[in-house]
């Protein structure tokens, strides 16, 4: 056996298919090449297994029971490999016809050569600079925790973790392999041993190449050939919990093979770089949620202000009438008011919306005028004051999403999604298959012709041109979006072509006898999946957002009404405290009433769909997740009210 290809799954189906189908096809393009494919699928719940077994019984499957880890998974299948050389692949990759068979000429030609990585390009076509790296020394390391190599990316010092300086489009000898795509010698792994099982997560595949170098055998980047690498698919990079686990990964490496100060330097800086970087991770992540919010509240304070002192004058003729508390608490107020309001009527989801935001500014209006009637007789200040108010942050943050906007876009079209001009490469029949799939998919795109792969079938009547013309054909036509139909174009070409026309252009890929199209326009967020799945509504951010706000105001009315309701309770601790759970965030009025795999989460609930239906029997299991089913597919806020009033009567149920 000449080579075995590992790959390990964690719930990214739709891309292991698609790694499957161009391995199948890297296997076909090297007959000459005697391979065997593991999948190790590491306990998913979005039916990898039996999606492999259906449709790729060459490969030998392990399925495993629970989350083992990246390292323990691929050992497993190591264990029992019998190829000269082991691939370890990421399931989000795509290979060329050619890389196995330049691959094994290379290895072949370079005995010395104990492990082997490839030019790797994200979904929209840039080169992944991880391609090739060095080992994070301790200075190595304090540049790219602290943001000097990305300052200076083609530094030979600064940069040396992802080897700036070298030439990408070159084969170059490096330190160290990325996990995506990890060729090796199965020789000098049975001499070194296998990965590191004290990773659960990144840094494995430093700690193997590492070890590779000091039994004196070379790591390569070979530039010879392409692997697309779609990445984000098994974590988040930008969260807090991706941070923790890369920099504790070094942390280990750096117990294991540095001794002494360098050992303890290393530790240290490891340990500050995990504060520094989970400190701007977050500041980030709150300045994106946030600064729409503030950059309103700001608006909004200074034409209050502003209007304070302008009615004042003019109708009062008196610069000094408002007292001092219109600053402290009348203004904080309306600000609250209108930016909650704009919140909850979804004027802060996206896209943008200015419908959305206007209705949430008047129900905010409608809302702090009954407040106002509550107000002592003192902070009564002005309606006037309070309906100017209004109008102003209406034309405020109008104008401010619209020039924020145009800004963006360099256009006025808010609130309108741009609809991409699509151009599909492939043939006639898989042509209309990716647009059949699209129109189930409900994904709207203008469809501006079909794009012929042979160049000796093109017939001009019926398509746009070849593919050799695609990079005038885009220029012409304006083209948004490609779909490759892997049936009928080689992963080589679909590569060459990503290249050359940049990242200013969608790419994606429809796999063969595939119900799903994939692809991701940047390399830092997960791939997107176009398919013909239930979309479950209890997934959006505006019903998940009308749950939290229904949870909310029945806790809240709950609460108030305590002392009568406790009269016609039994278990009234019980009330009390699930009441107080709920809100904070942790239960909800309405769960599943069976705790799903395949449903987007919710909370714990304390009722359940299948509550307060008129029955005569219980429901046997099979019914009760069809209800659950039914309830994520097609929520509706008044569908958790009308739930929660039907079983209104078994309040014992605390």
């Amino acid at each position: 056996m000449k080579l075995s290809i590992i790959i390990v799954n964690y719930n990214v189906r739709y891309f292991l298919e698609q790694a499957l189908l161009s391995v199948r096809r890297a296997q076909e393009a090297a007959p000459h090449l005697s391979t065997e494919v593991f999948v190790v699928d590491n306990n998913s719940v979005d039916d990898s297994v039996e999606m492999v077994r259906e449709k790729f019984p060459e490969a030998i499957l392990i399925a495993n029971k629970q989350n083992t880890g990246f390292a323990v998974a691929n050992n497993q299948a190591m264990r029992v490999a019998k190829g000269a050389y082991i691939l370890l692949l990421n399931p989000d990759t795509v290979v060329r016809e050619d890389t196995f068979a330049k691959c094994t000429a290379f290895m072949d030609a370079h005995p010395e050569a104990g492990g082997l990585g490839v030019k790797m390009i994200d979904g929209s076509g840039a080169f992944l600079p991880e391609s090739k790296r060095g080992f994070p020394a301790p200075m190595v390391a304090f540049y790219k925790a602290f943001g000097l190599a990305a300052l200076f990316p083609k530094s030979p010092r600064f940069n040396r973790y992802a080897l700036g300086h070298l030439d990408p489009d070159e084969t170059h000898e490096v330190e160290v392999l990325a996990g995506a795509f990890m060729w090796m010698r199965k020789s000098v792994l049975d001499k070194i041993g296998l990965l590191d099982e004290a990773f659960f997560m990144y840094g494995e595949d430093i700690d193997l190449s590492y070890r590779i170098v000091l039994e004196g055998f070379k790591n390569y980047y070979f530039a010879d050939t392409t692997i697309i690498h779609y990445k984000g698919e098994s974590t988040k990079k930008g969260s807090l919990n991706y941070v923790k686990t890369f920099y504790n990964a070094m942390m280990i490496f750096a117990r294991k093979h540095f001794k002494g100060n360098q050992a303890t330097a290393f530790i240290a800086l490891m340990q500050g770089a995990i504060w520094f970087r989970a400190a701007l991770t977050l500041f980030s992540n709150l300045f994106q949620q946030l600064f729409l919010p503030v950059s309103d509240a700001i608006l909004i304070f200074i034409g209050m202000y502003g209007l304070k002192d302008w009615w004042a004058n003019y109708y009062f003729q008196m610069p000094n009438y408002y007292p001092t508390s219109f600053l402290y608490l009348n203004i904080p107020l309306y600000v609250i008011g209108w930016l909650t309001s704009i919140y909850f009527s979804g004027g802060y989801d996206s896209p943008v919306s200015l419908k959305r935001i206007l209705r949430g500014i008047f129900w905010g209006t409608v809302f702090l005028s009954a407040i106002y009637g509550l107000l002592p007789l003192e902070y009564r200040v002005s309606r006037m004051l309070l309906l100017l108010g209004a109008v102003w942050t209406a034309l405020a943050i109008g104008i401010w999403r619209v020039c924020k906007h145009f800004l963006q876009y360099k256009n006025f079209k808010i609130g309108v999604e741009t609809i991409q001009n699509l151009a599909i490469i492939g043939s006639v029949a898989e042509t209309e298959r990716a647009q059949n799939l699209l129109h189930q998919a409900q994904v709207f795109k203008n469809f501006i012709g079909r794009v012929e792969p042979n160049e000796l079938e093109i017939d001009h009547r019926h398509c746009l041109g070849s593919l050799a013309q695609l990079d005038e054909i885009v220029r012409i036509y304006k083209i948004n979006e490609i779909i490759f139909c892997s049936k009928d174009v080689l992963a080589n070409d679909m590569m060459a072509k990503m290249t050359t026309l940049g990242s200013s252009i969608e790419y994606k890929i429809l796999p063969e006898e595939s119900l799903s199209i994939i692809g991701s326009s940047d390399k830092n967020t997960a791939g997107a999946v176009y398919t013909i799945d239930i979309q479950f509504k209890i997934d959006t951010t505006a019903h998940r957002r009308n749950k939290r706000l229904l949870d909310i105001s029945l806790s809240i009315c709950f609460l108030v009404l305590f002392p009568i309701i406790i009269w016609f309770i039994k278990n009234k601790k019980s009330f009390l405290t699930n009441s107080i759970q709920i809100l904070f965030g942790r239960k909800t009025w309405v769960g599943y009433a069976v705790y799903p795999n395949q449903l987007p989460r919710l909370k714990p609930g304390i009722y359940t769909p299948s509550d307060g239906l008129a029955r005569d029997k219980p429901l046997n299991q099979p019914t009760i997740q069809r209800i659950d089913f039914l309830y994520a597919k097609d929520y509706d806020v008044w569908r958790d009210v009308d739930i929660v009033i039907r079983a209104l009567i078994h309040l014992d149920k605390f």
